[in-house]
């Protein structure tokens, strides 16, 4: 989100208010939403472990796959996104933000679907489908109004790309009544979050990162925007498309194989090497490689499956690109818009490193079939120790009033 935007009055921090709240978790979006994203990740990861390990059983109208992949799409990164566009779209179109009641009622409403998905034996996988897809139709809805309210036309495409994740929940649950093997809504799901990150960390990552080079002196700069990045864009649109419609198709691979050229090139024109000595900067550069090197994995996985499975290397994208880039996002987000400076302490490269070290393992799991379940479960752990210490550390800066 910017950093620096200003379009009518607005204190330091760059988000306009709407009234002072005596409680700051329902001051502005990124606070409710991040901290529950985070304790969502550790509650989810908990979850699966013991489904994976037989320690538990539940959602048997799902299964384990199913309820894993569901929970952390449209639970987590529907939690991250929410939290990141209601901070970030008043700074798009000047509007006051979304705060007090109504952020609480939102919140209470994508509760609502985490509970119903943990409780579908006991009320149906009917009526859990229904409530959990209620969240992201609602949250479609606040955005369209706020971006078509604020004449801000530019950013219709973000709620075209929100829209097309609450459609992918709608099909992902018809598929699992139907035949309980969710597989368009899945795909289509991924593409969709793939696409918001190629737009928007395409669009904050050289913007951050010239920012800071211009603070160091520093000659090099990101390449501005151009029809290159239209064009990368683009070519990833196609691609995706291709994969949701043909995920086995030989010419889908091809076009996932241009897709990774492309995102590379745009990747390489963002100065990312100059960044290394600012972790918390450097971080998005790293988040945004596994977009294209997901790409990659996907095509290999359809041209030699017996040397990586799809299911594998879609882990390039969720745990990756996903993971990376949200926690990136949230760290500097929450640094930024609580007062306090944008730097990196310990903790915070001890959250990136153990997001990278959750990457890797589980993208090495189908590779060492013999190591397979240690390796989920070192992931899994990983996982558990970045989004703890994100909550340990970040939660009372989420929880408590801005330091002025």
């Amino acid at each position: 989100m910017a950093e620096h935007s200003a379009t009518k009055p607005r204190p330091s921090g760059g988000i306009p208010r709407l009234r002072p709240e005596s409680i700051a978790l329902l001051s502005y979006g990124f606070r409710l939403f991040f901290l529950a994203a985070g304790v969502w990740a550790l509650i989810a990861m908990v979850l699966w472990i013991g489904l994976l390990s037989g320690w538990w059983s539940f959602a048997s109208g799902y299964g384990i796959v199913a309820w894993h992949a569901h929970e952390f799409l449209f639970g987590y990164i529907g939690a991250v996104m929410t939290g990141f566009l209601l901070t970030a779209i008043p700074n798009w179109t000047g509007r006051l933000p979304l705060q007090g009641r109504p952020l609480l009622a939102l919140f209470a409403l994508w509760l609502a679907g985490r509970v119903a998905m943990l409780a579908t034996d006991a009320i149906g996988t009917g009526p859990a489908a229904i409530i959990d897809c209620a969240y992201l139709v609602i949250l479609t809805g606040v955005i369209s109004r706020e971006v078509v309210a604020g004449n801000n036309w530019r950013n219709l495409r973000i709620a075209v790309l929100v829209s097309l994740v609450a459609l992918a929940n709608i099909v992902f649950q018809i598929e699992v009544l139907i035949a309980r093997a969710p597989a368009y809504g899945l795909r289509l799901a991924i593409a969709a979050i793939v696409l918001l990150i190629v737009v928007i960390g395409g669009r904050i990552t050289p913007s951050f990162t010239s920012n800071w080079l211009a603070r160091q002196g520093t000659d090099r700069r990101p390449a501005p925007l151009s029809r290159f990045d239209i064009a990368s864009i683009a070519i990833a649109a196609i691609a995706l498309v291709a994969w949701i419609a043909a995920p086995d198709w030989r010419g889908t691979a091809a076009l996932l194989l241009l897709m990774t050229l492309a995102q590379a090139a745009r990747l390489s024109r963002w100065a990312g090497e100059q960044t290394w000595r600012e972790p918390i900067l450097l971080v998005l550069h790293i988040g945004y490689a596994f977009v294209p090197l997901g790409a990659l994995l996907l095509a290999l996985s359809i041209l030699w499956p017996q040397l990586m499975t799809a299911s594998g290397a879609l882990h390039g994208w969720t745990t990756g690109a996903m993971g990376m880039m949200t926690l990136a996002v949230m760290t500097r987000a929450t640094l930024g818009h609580t007062g306090r400076e944008v730097v990196t302490t310990p903790s915070t490269l001890v959250i990136y490193v153990a997001i990278v070290c959750a990457t890797l393992a589980r993208l090495a799991a189908p590779l060492l079939p013999q190591m397979y379940y240690e390796l989920l479960l070192t992931a899994g752990a990983a996982w558990l120790l970045a989004f703890g210490l994100f909550v340990l550390v970040y939660g009372p800066m989420l929880a408590r009033p801005r330091v002025e």
